[in-house]
């Protein structure tokens, strides 16, 4: 087999991520105390070089803290700075000192099919590898809290092998930047990673300063939709959000948005997806007119509603 094969190729690739980051992602024991006996395993990315980690909040739970160890055998002490149950994230805070961060990527420019690696302490085996392509972008997962059913929206889902244990781990592309956070294994061959982008790192920076997130909330139910061809030009667009439910006595209700109505812009920014909505439903939006314009039997209209802060489960 010749040095330049496509297989060569591809595990030089693979074998790079891997010396890089292997050292940045710690394994985790999550000690629970009286409320659960025993530890249970995960995995935390170094985010920080002043010793903060990345992993997911379904690893920590309620605990307070645990052990991180590293692929050199040393090993950390570290507390739970604050979890996300909306995005299932999580930052730790390692008492010695750890690894140099690992490099952050921007998972809004991955395509389908864009090789990934995974790097995580599975079964609790630190350092194990695994690769595969993106099989699908803008995935949502179902999360439970308490009776609180959530969605964790736009995850990553991936073909690289995830097991037990992996979660919290990172999930980079061919240059070692760490893309996702895995979060969940969802079947035999598929697995998916909460995203690295502008949104999750203003949910990061509010873990590291507050040890929560505050959220606003609208109080719809919306679903992607086409707007009319009459439109595309004049709004630059083609589809918009339509509203299908509207919490009762919530804030798009209070401001007059109803069932059928087609969300075209909020704030003055393009509406296409929920997530478009989603990015806009943090705390500084709480309380303050939100300008958004709907398409309402034919015509656009805009109405002015007041996000609400929404309640933790």
């Amino acid at each position: 087999m010749t040095s330049d094969s496509p297989l060569d190729a591809y595990s030089r690739i693979v074998t790079g991520v891997a010396a890089e980051l292997t050292p940045k992602v710690a394994s985790l024991r999550v000690s629970h105390g009286s409320r659960r006996p025993g530890e249970s395993l995960g995995s935390a990315v170094v985010y920080t070089g002043d010793g903060f980690l990345l992993t997911n909040a379904h690893v920590v739970g309620r605990a307070a803290g645990g052990t991180a160890l590293f692929s050199d055998g040393t090993s950390s002490p570290f507390t739970v700075v604050g979890t996300d149950v909306l995005s299932d994230l999580a930052v730790v805070s390692a008492a010695a000192g750890t690894p140099p961060p690992a490099e952050l990527g921007e998972a809004d420019d991955l395509v389908v099919g864009q090789l990934v690696v995974a790097v995580g302490s599975p079964l609790g085996l630190a350092g194990s590898v695994t690769a595969g392509v993106v099989s699908a972008l803008g995935r949502s997962l179902p999360t439970r809290s308490g009776s609180a059913v959530r969605l964790i929206e736009d995850v990553i889902q991936t073909d690289a092998s995830l097991n037990p244990g992996n979660s919290g781990g990172a999930l980079a592309d061919s240059r070692a930047c760490v893309v996702g956070i895995n979060t969940a294994v969802a079947g035999v061959g598929l697995g998916l990673a909460v995203p690295i982008n502008s949104t999750t790192q203003k949910i990061i920076s509010a873990l590291m300063q507050h040890g929560r997130v505050r959220r606003a909330y609208l109080g719809i139910v919306s679903a992607p939709t086409p707007l009319p061809a009459s439109l595309h030009e004049r709004v630059g667009r083609k589809d918009g959000l339509r509203v299908a439910e509207l919490v009762a006595d919530g804030p798009a209700a209070r401001a007059g948005l109803r069932a059928g109505d087609i969300l075209v812009s909020a704030a003055r920014k393009p509406v296409t997806t929920a997530q478009d909505l989603q990015r806009l439903m943090f705390g500084e939006a709480i309380g303050k007119p939100l300008e958004v314009t709907v398409l309402r039997n034919g015509a656009l209209v805009d109405v002015i509603a007041e996000p609400s802060e929404l309640a933790s489960a």
